[in-house]
């Protein structure tokens, strides 16, 4: 009796080794099962890591690989540009033609006449002074200060004195010939060395003359903004024509150079206009009758600007 009882504490009973069986069996199959390969491999086990493809919301599967792209957004409208390209009947005595360029575009748009010829007056000097910007910038040059200032009387309040000295300087219709070249214009002519003032130009040349500017070819990289802020600083007795036809806020914004000049051998006055705007061009030119005085012609530009807007 006293053996049986010793072998029942110091041993192992049958029920405690089918349990301690029943355990490691049950580790064996679940070994089994997360290794890869096992036939008893769960599958997902085997997927671990792998996101099941999301569920759209009627249940069908989709991929987000697969997914359409949004289509892009539409490019804005450019604005158009505030003139209508229209033919004028204004009661103006004489010649009169225009001309409009839209400077993202190239388009040209103008009257009738707007390839026929105009003396331009003062509104050559604009080139004048860019060509000189140009010339003397490529030659590794830089402008004295009492150049710039002349430069600046010559566009502000268009000095005829320092126009002619600087023309000279420039090589005269040499500098009228490179006009016609830089700026691509179809139109125009070199006068006979009778002076800037009677350099031929068309409203549309006129127009293309004001994109050379505008676009850096005339008075090159380093010195175009300079010339368009002066032409913006036009003053006293120049001060006149397409701006006029703007809002004060926007004219402030408007370059221009303008002509104007009594032909005593023709008995005509000529009277030019050239305006750069942020996204165009403008040339406007008449003649007619010297009796009637410089006025009327200035006062007329403005008038055929304003029938052309089509905003105020």
């Amino acid at each position: 009796m006293a053996t049986r009882k010793r072998d029942r504490e110091g041993g192992t009973s049958p029920l405690r080794l089918v349990a301690i069986a029943c355990v490691l069996l049950g580790l064996v199959l679940v070994s089994l099962r997360l290794l890869p390969g096992s036939p008893f491999e769960s599958r997902a086990a085997a997927e671990w890591g792998r996101s099941d493809p999301p569920v759209s919301r009627d249940g069908s599967l989709t991929d987000r690989h697969t997914r359409p792209s949004l289509s892009p957004s539409p490019s804005p409208e450019p604005e158009p540009l505030p003139f209508a390209a229209k033919q004028l009947d204004l009661d103006i005595d004489g010649w009169y033609g225009w001309s409009v360029l839209d400077r993202r575009s190239g388009e040209i748009i103008g009257s009738d006449n707007m390839d026929e010829t105009n003396t331009t007056a003062s509104l050559i000097k604009s080139w004048v002074v860019a060509d000189y910007l140009r010339r003397t910038a490529n030659a590794g040059q830089t402008p004295s200060d009492a150049k710039l200032d002349d430069l600046t009387r010559i566009i502000r309040d268009s000095d005829n004195t320092r126009t002619e000295q600087l023309y000279t300087q420039i090589g005269r219709t040499a500098s009228i010939k490179r006009l016609l070249s830089v700026c691509d214009l179809t139109d125009s002519k070199v006068s006979s060395d009778l002076g800037w003032s009677r350099t031929e130009l068309s409203p549309r040349d006129t127009a293309r003359l004001g994109n050379c500017i505008a676009d850096g070819r005339a008075a090159g990289p380093e010195w175009t903004k300079w010339l368009l802020k002066e032409m913006r600083l036009v003053r006293g007795a120049g001060d006149f024509g397409i701006r006029k036809a703007f809002p004060a806020d926007e004219a402030k914004r408007i370059a221009i150079k303008n002509g104007w000049v009594d032909r005593t051998r023709e008995q005509e006055i000529h009277v030019n206009c050239l305006a750069v705007g942020d996204t165009w061009t403008m040339g406007v030119m008449l003649r007619y009758p010297i009796a009637k005085g410089y006025e009327y012609g200035m006062d007329n530009c403005q008038e055929i600007t304003e029938a052309l807007l089509t905003r105020t």
